[in-house]
C-alpha cells in the first residue's frame, strides 16, 4: 500500500536515498578493490644504457653501481655520470645513468634541456627511438656517437595488472592527472598507461611539467581515466 503524499516525511526520503547511495558505492569499491597508492615523481634528465655501451664509456667489465634506489623495484640512479654534447658543442655535464642496463641506449630530456643543447627531441614513449636525433656521449674511458635515441619522454603511469583493473584501463590508454595546488593547480592529460606485473602505481613527469605545477608543494594528486 502506498502512503498518501501528505504522510511522506522528507527527512525519511533523504535518509533512504543516502543509505542506498552509500550501499551502492560500497559495493562498487569492494568490487574494484582498494585504491592503489598513487605516487607522482619528477623524472629528471637521464640516460638508459646497454652493457656494451657502458663498457665503451667506462671500460671493459664495468658495472653500474647504486647511488639511490627508485620507486620501481630493482631500478636505481647509478653513481655513473657522463657528459652529453649536442650540436655546436653545447653540453650537459654530470648526466646521470639509470640502472640496471637495458637492451637499448636512450637519452631522455625535458623540453628546456633539449633547447639548451640544441637538439630537436620529439615526444616519444620509452623505447620508441626510430628516427629520433642523436648526440655525442663522453665517458671517462671513451665516447659514443649515438645516431638516434634522444627523446622527450611522454608522460606516463606505471601500473600493475591489478591497478590497471581498478582504474579500468588497458596498456597504452591515456589518463589525466589532477594536481591541486594553492596557486598553480593543473590538469595534465596524455598520461599514457604502461602495465606490467610487478610494477607499482607511479606517474612520471619531466622537470618542466613538475615545475609548472610546483609538484613538491601540491596538496592533492588524483589519477582518472580519460
Amino acid at each position: 500500500m502506498i502512503a498518501p503524499a501528505s504522510r511522506v516525511n522528507r527527512s525519511d526520503v533523504e535518509r533512504i536515498v543516502r543509505e542506498l547511495v552509500t550501499r551502492r558505492f560500497g559495493e562498487l569499491t569492494a568490487a574494484r578493490g582498494a585504491a592503489p597508492e598513487l605516487v607522482v615523481n619528477i623524472s629528471a634528465r637521464h640516460m638508459h644504457i646497454t652493457q656494451e655501451d657502458l663498457e665503451v664509456l667506462f671500460g671493459p667489465g664495468s658495472a653500474l653501481t647504486v647511488m639511490r634506489t627508485l620507486h620501481q623495484e630493482g631500478e636505481f640512479a647509478s653513481e655513473q655520470t657522463v657528459t652529453l654534447i649536442g650540436p655546436r658543442h653545447r653540453m650537459i655535464p654530470n648526466f646521470r645513468i639509470l640502472g640496471p642496463c637495458r637492451g637499448h641506449t636512450q637519452v631522455e630530456l625535458a623540453f628546456t634541456d633539449a633547447i639548451a643543447v640544441g637538439i630537436d627531441a620529439p615526444v616519444r614513449m620509452s623505447g620508441n627511438v626510430a628516427g629520433t636525433p642523436g648526440c655525442l656521449i663522453l665517458g671517462p674511458k671513451g665516447h659514443l656517437a649515438l645516431e638516434q635515441g634522444v627523446i622527450r619522454a611522454q608522460r606516463h603511469v606505471h601500473l600493475s595488472p591489478a591497478e590497471a583493473a581498478y582504474y579500468g584501463v588497458t596498456n597504452g590508454d591515456p589518463m589525466r592527472l589532477m594536481v591541486d595546488h594553492p596557486t598553480c593547480g593543473v590538469e595534465i592529460g596524455g598520461v599514457i598507461v604502461r602495465i606490467k606485473e610487478g610494477l607499482k602505481c607511479e606517474v612520471h613527469l619531466d622537470t618542466d611539467e613538475g615545475n609548472a605545477c610546483d609538484l613538491p608543494h601540491a596538496t592533492k594528486v588524483e589519477l582518472v581515466k580519460a
